[in-house]
Protein backbone atom coordinates (compact mmCIF):
# COMPACT_ATOMS: atom_id res chain seq x y z
CA UNK A 1 0.00 0.00 0.00
CA UNK A 2 1.39 3.38 -0.99
CA UNK A 3 0.59 6.67 0.71
CA UNK A 4 1.14 10.20 -0.53
CA UNK A 5 2.62 11.59 2.67
CA UNK A 6 5.52 10.30 4.74
CA UNK A 7 3.46 10.53 7.95
CA UNK A 8 0.79 8.28 6.46
CA UNK A 9 3.37 5.68 5.46
CA UNK A 10 4.96 5.81 8.92
CA UNK A 11 1.60 5.35 10.67
CA UNK A 12 0.75 2.46 8.34
CA UNK A 13 4.07 0.74 9.06
CA UNK A 14 3.69 1.28 12.82
CA UNK A 15 0.12 -0.05 12.72
CA UNK A 16 1.19 -3.06 10.68
CA UNK A 17 3.99 -3.82 13.16
CA UNK A 18 1.61 -3.49 16.12
CA UNK A 19 -0.92 -5.80 14.49
CA UNK A 20 1.76 -8.41 13.84
CA UNK A 21 3.18 -8.22 17.36
CA UNK A 22 -0.27 -8.24 18.99
CA UNK A 23 -1.64 -11.10 16.90
CA UNK A 24 -4.16 -8.84 15.18
CA UNK A 25 -4.86 -7.93 11.57
CA UNK A 26 -5.33 -4.61 9.84
CA UNK A 27 -8.67 -3.84 8.24
CA UNK A 28 -9.00 -6.10 5.19
CA UNK A 29 -10.94 -3.39 3.31
CA UNK A 30 -8.13 -1.35 1.75
CA UNK A 31 -10.32 1.76 1.24
CA UNK A 32 -11.39 1.83 4.89
CA UNK A 33 -7.82 1.12 6.01
CA UNK A 34 -6.53 4.01 3.91
CA UNK A 35 -9.20 6.37 5.32
CA UNK A 36 -8.27 5.55 8.91
CA UNK A 37 -4.53 5.93 8.23
CA UNK A 38 -5.13 9.31 6.57
CA UNK A 39 -7.29 10.45 9.51
CA UNK A 40 -4.59 9.40 11.99
CA UNK A 41 -1.98 11.32 9.98
CA UNK A 42 -4.27 14.36 9.89
CA UNK A 43 -4.68 14.22 13.68
CA UNK A 44 -0.93 13.92 14.06
CA UNK A 45 -0.42 16.96 11.87
CA UNK A 46 -3.11 19.01 13.65
CA UNK A 47 -2.60 17.86 17.24
CA UNK A 48 0.92 16.43 17.38
CA UNK A 49 -0.11 12.79 17.93
CA UNK A 50 -2.04 10.19 15.92
CA UNK A 51 -5.22 10.35 17.99
CA UNK A 52 -7.93 7.85 17.15
CA UNK A 53 -10.21 9.50 14.59
CA UNK A 54 -13.28 7.90 16.20
CA UNK A 55 -12.83 9.58 19.55
CA UNK A 56 -13.05 13.22 20.64
CA UNK A 57 -10.11 15.03 22.17
CA UNK A 58 -10.93 16.40 25.61
CA UNK A 59 -8.02 18.79 26.05
CA UNK A 60 -7.00 16.87 29.17
CA UNK A 61 -3.48 15.54 28.49
CA UNK A 62 -3.75 12.41 30.65
CA UNK A 63 -7.16 11.47 29.30
CA UNK A 64 -6.20 12.18 25.69
CA UNK A 65 -3.10 9.95 25.87
CA UNK A 66 -5.51 7.00 26.10
CA UNK A 67 -6.72 7.68 22.57
CA UNK A 68 -3.32 7.81 20.86
CA UNK A 69 -3.32 4.96 18.35
CA UNK A 70 -3.26 2.16 19.23
CA UNK A 71 -5.70 3.42 21.83
CA UNK A 72 -6.20 1.92 25.26
CA UNK A 73 -9.62 0.62 24.22
CA UNK A 74 -8.74 -1.38 21.12
CA UNK A 75 -8.14 -4.71 22.91
CA UNK A 76 -11.57 -4.82 24.52
CA UNK A 77 -13.26 -3.67 21.31
CA UNK A 78 -11.54 -6.36 19.23
CA UNK A 79 -12.57 -8.99 21.76
CA UNK A 80 -16.16 -7.74 21.84
CA UNK A 81 -16.80 -6.68 18.21
CA UNK A 82 -14.02 -8.34 16.23
CA UNK A 83 -12.44 -4.95 15.45
CA UNK A 84 -11.67 -1.68 17.18
CA UNK A 85 -14.03 1.29 16.97
CA UNK A 86 -12.26 2.95 14.04
CA UNK A 87 -11.86 -0.46 12.36
CA UNK A 88 -8.09 -0.21 12.01
CA UNK A 89 -7.30 -3.31 14.07
CA UNK A 90 -9.21 -6.55 13.61
CA UNK A 91 -9.14 -9.96 15.15
CA UNK A 92 -7.48 -12.33 12.68
CA UNK A 93 -10.51 -14.62 12.45
CA UNK A 94 -12.96 -11.76 11.76
CA UNK A 95 -10.60 -10.26 9.16
CA UNK A 96 -10.24 -13.61 7.40
CA UNK A 97 -14.02 -13.90 7.09
CA UNK A 98 -14.47 -10.53 5.38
Amino acid sequence: MQFEEKAEQEIFEKSKAHAKTAGLALNPDKKQLEMVIKALASNQKLHGKPYCPCRALTGETVQDTQIVCPCAFHWDEVKKDGHCKCRLFWGKEKAANQ
